[in-house]
C-alpha cells in the first residue's frame, strides 16, 4: 500500500511543481526594454507661423509669442528633451511613427502590462543634471529619479545623472499600478525629471507611461481594445524658470544686455487689462498643449465608430488648473460622459470616446485666458 502511495504521489509533485513553475513564469510578465536620453534642441512653438486655429496671422496680442525683437525672443527655444533611441550607443534616434507625432515635445509613451519590467538605459546629453521620476510604478531607490535628504550619501544613489553621464532605471509594475476597478484596460502615469523640477520640466523634461491591464495588452503593450490612443499635456509652461533663459535671450533678442527679465505688464496692446499680460515676463509664459500653441500642433487623426482613448497630464505651478474640451464628440470618464474635464498639476486622466460626428474639430482649454494664450489643437474624425 505505502509503495502504491508513493507511486501515486511523486508524479502528483512533479505535475504541482511544473504548473506552478509555468504559473511563475506567465505572472512574472516581459522586461520592456528603452533607450531614452536628455537631448538639447531648439524648439519652435509655432512652426506653422501662424494661428492655424482662426487660419489667419497672429494679431497684435498674440505676436509677443512669435517675434523677435531687441528684448523678445520669439517663437524658438532652447529646450531639454527626453528622446527615443535604437540601441544603448544612442547614436540613432528611434523614428516616431505617424500616430505618436503629435506627441511634440513630450518624451516617448511608454507601454507596459500588469506584471512587466520597464528597464530604462538612459543617458544624459544635457548640460545640467536630469533624471526619470516616473509616477505609480514601483521602484529602489536607485531608480527613484529624485534626490532629497533621505539618508542617501549621493545624488547618484537615487537616479540623478550628471551631464554627459549614463544609468540604468529599473521600474516594475505590480497590480496596483495598473487599472483599477473602476478603470478602463488602460490608465496613464507620468514621468519627468525631479533634481530641481520646476527648471527641469519647464525646459521640457516629461513624458507618460502607460500601463495595460494583465491580459488587455498588445505584443507592444498597447491595449488590444483600443484603436487609437493619444497623450495631450496641457501645460503652461514658464521659460522664466528654465535653466536655458540666459541662453535664449542671448541667441535670440538683438539687445541682449538691456533685456530687463521683470519687465512684466497686467495690460494687453491697447492697454486694457489683461490677466495674460505684456512685456518680456509674459512672452515667456507659454500656454501649450504637448508644446504648441494657437493650434500648431500635428492634427490627431481617427475614424468615425473607433474606440479612442486620451490620456490627459499636466505639470507646472498654481497657474496650471485648465479644463480639457472637446467639441463635437464627448468622452466617458469613471462612467461618466462629458466634454470638459477639469486638470490640476501632476494630476492624469484617462478617458475613453468613440467619435460620432465627422469632421475637424477644437480641442482646448476653456479658462479664457489659457484660450487667449493659444491653449489651443484640433483634432479630426474621418469617415
Amino acid at each position: 500500500m505505502k509503495k502504491q502511495y508513493r507511486a501515486v504521489l511523486v508524479p502528483s509533485c512533479v505535475l504541482l511543481l511544473i504548473a506552478c513553475c509555468a504559473s511563475f513564469a506567465a505572472a512574472e510578465g516581459k522586461t520592456r526594454t528603452y533607450y531614452i536620453a536628455v537631448d538639447e534642441i531648439d524648439w519652435d512653438y509655432t512652426p506653422m507661423g501662424m494661428d492655424k486655429m482662426m487660419g489667419m496671422p497672429f494679431d497684435k496680442n498674440s505676436k509677443m509669442y512669435f517675434e523677435s525683437d531687441k528684448h523678445q525672443i520669439g517663437r524658438v527655444y532652447r529646450k531639454a528633451i527626453y528622446r527615443e533611441y535604437t540601441d544603448d550607443t544612442f547614436s540613432t534616434l528611434k523614428k516616431r511613427t505617424p500616430e505618436w507625432e503629435h506627441l511634440g515635445l513630450l518624451g516617448p509613451a511608454m507601454h507596459a502590462e500588469v506584471g512587466d519590467t520597464i528597464q530604462i538605459f538612459f543617458k544624459n546629453n544635457g548640460t545640467k543634471s536630469y533624471s526619470m521620476h516616473p509616477h505609480g510604478v514601483f521602484y529602489e531607490k536607485s531608480s527613484e529619479g529624485s534626490y532629497y535628504n533621505d539618508g542617501a550619501n549621493d545624488p547618484s544613489h537615487n537616479g540623478i545623472v550628471a551631464a554627459g553621464g549614463t544609468h540604468t532605471y529599473t521600474w516594475q509594475v505590480p497590480e496596483r499600478s495598473g487599472p483599477g476597478p473602476n478603470d478602463p484596460s488602460s490608465i496613464v502615469w507620468l514621468y519627468h525629471s525631479h533634481n530641481f523640477e520646476g527648471h527641469d520640466t519647464n525646459a521640457g523634461l516629461i513624458g507618460s507611461i502607460i500601463i495595460t491591464k494583465k491580459g488587455m495588452a498588445r505584443p507592444d503593450g498597447t491595449p488590444k481594445d483600443v484603436d487609437r490612443e493619444f497623450v495631450t499635456s496641457l501645460f503652461i509652461i514658464d521659460e522664466n524658470n528654465s535653466w536655458y533663459l540666459d541662453h535664449n535671450i542671448e541667441a535670440h533678442t538683438t539687445e541682449p544686455k538691456t533685456v530687463k527679465k521683470l519687465d512684466s505688464s497686467p495690460s494687453d496692446a491697447d492697454g486694457n487689462f489683461s490677466i495674460v499680460g505684456s512685456g518680456f515676463v509674459s512672452a515667456n509664459i507659454r500656454a501649450t498643449i504637448n508644446g504648441y500653441l494657437f493650434g500648431n500642433m500635428p492634427m490627431m487623426t481617427m475614424h468615425k465608430g473607433d474606440h479612442v482613448r486620451w490620456y490627459l497630464i499636466s505639470l507646472g505651478n498654481g497657474f496650471n488648473l485648465h479644463t480639457p474640451h472637446w467639441h463635437g464628440n464627448v468622452v466617458t470618464v469613471n462612467g461618466s460622459r462629458t466634454d470638459v474635464l477639469f486638470l490640476s498639476p501632476a494630476q492624469m486622466i484617462t478617458a475613453d470616446m468613440v467619435p460620432d460626428d465627422v469632421g475637424t474639430w477644437m480641442y482646448h482649454c476653456h479658462v479664457s485666458d489659457h484660450m487667449e494664450a493659444g491653449m489651443m489643437a484640433m483634432y479630426q474624425v474621418l469617415p
